[in-house]
């Protein structure tokens, strides 16, 4: 089969379409030729040297999800789910034409959706979901989303309104916030870090002084400062993203005084178990929204498999508002 492999840390150039050997379905998984699948952050750290795979998963193969045929299964696993559209996460391995997973873990492919689109769903939308379900999120409630044109932060905008949010505030370039109100996506208070010199004051003064109830924190280090000043008392934090760093000094004063929660989160190591319990409440809870199109994933462009390093540098420049997909087949 091809797949893109990483011939070497290194930057996009290191990306190649190769030849390899297709994998088989073990006990209890499904073969999946892969149709599309969809950048995310960790491909480029892995491409880089930064981000090794778990155990298990293909050491020079990247790729986090995907959307698919069933094409074999293993022993085990009901044939009548041969020919299924699924999708879903992977530890590595996507950026290839055929991919083997647990067949608990597969989500189906709603009738309405290409599988473009539904390979933009699993990552961003299964991170935002749980991120929110970790704060404990409750309608009425406020939240801050930093990142909100990346693909894990459209995702995020729409289901906080799902959630009940009383108010949502988010971070983005100008660029970015365009794209969002030109998307209608849900937005109360856009705020243009390129503009925008006191971030903390525009988040109290958007929430009459008490700060915001919950913040999804995708970029790491630039706004922690700021994160902790701006959450209300009992708010909750939770750090999904490391885009600008991993250190950061931090007032443990402010976390005792406000009776702060700070929640640390990761889709990628997770264990088999817990992924397969992640995609059977996925699947009960939020996949009819996709099915009757009141949540719909952001597109920002579907390139070749082969174009695989243009569409790194796309992501590595920041350019991409929404998920960057790549057409397998």
């Amino acid at each position: 089969m091809k797949a893109v492999c990483i011939l070497r840390p290194g930057g996009p150039e290191v990306l190649e379409l190769v030849d390899v050997e297709a994998p088989e379905a073990g006990p209890g998984e499904v073969a999946v030729d892969v149709r599309c699948t969809a950048l995310n952050r960790a491909d480029l750290l892995q491409r880089a040297g930064r981000y090794p795979p778990p155990p298990g998963a293909p050491a020079d193969i990247p790729g986090l999800e995907y959307a698919g045929v069933v094409g074999a299964v293993g022993l085990g696993v009901d044939p009548e789910i041969m020919g299924s559209h699924v999708m879903g996460l992977v530890p590595g391995g996507a950026y290839a034409e055929r991919l083997v997973t647990p067949a608990d873990q597969t989500i189906p492919v709603p009738r309405n959706l290409d599988f473009a689109a539904a390979a933009a769903l699993p990552e961003a939308y299964l991170t935002a979901w749980d991120a929110l379900r970790q704060a404990d999120f409750a309608a009425g409630e406020s939240i801050l989303i930093h990142a909100a044109g990346s693909g894990v932060g459209t995702a995020a905008l729409q289901l906080a309104r799902v959630f009940g949010a009383s108010r949502i505030l988010g971070t983005a370039s100008s660029a970015k916030l365009a794209a969002i109100a030109a998307g209608n996506l849900p937005l109360d208070v856009p705020i243009d870090y390129e503009a925008t010199e006191d971030i903390r004051a525009v988040i109290h003064a958007a929430t009459e002084g008490s700060g915001v109830d919950a913040i999804l924190e995708l970029v790491g280090a630039t706004y922690w400062e700021t994160d902790l000043a701006s959450l209300a008392r009992r708010g909750r934090l939770v750090l999904i993203g490391l885009m600008s760093g991993s250190r950061a000094e931090t007032d443990l004063g402010v976390i005792l005084r406000h009776r702060l929660r700070i929640i640390g989160t990761v889709m990628r190591t997770r264990g088999s178990e817990e992924k397969a319990e992640l995609a059977r409440a996925f699947r009960d809870e939020l996949l009819p929204r996709f099915a009757d199109g009141s949540l719909a994933p952001v597109v920002h462009d579907v390139m070749p498999l082969a174009d695989a390093a243009d569409a790194h540098a796309l992501m590595g420049a920041n350019r991409n508002f929404g998920k960057i997909v790549l057409r397998v087949s």
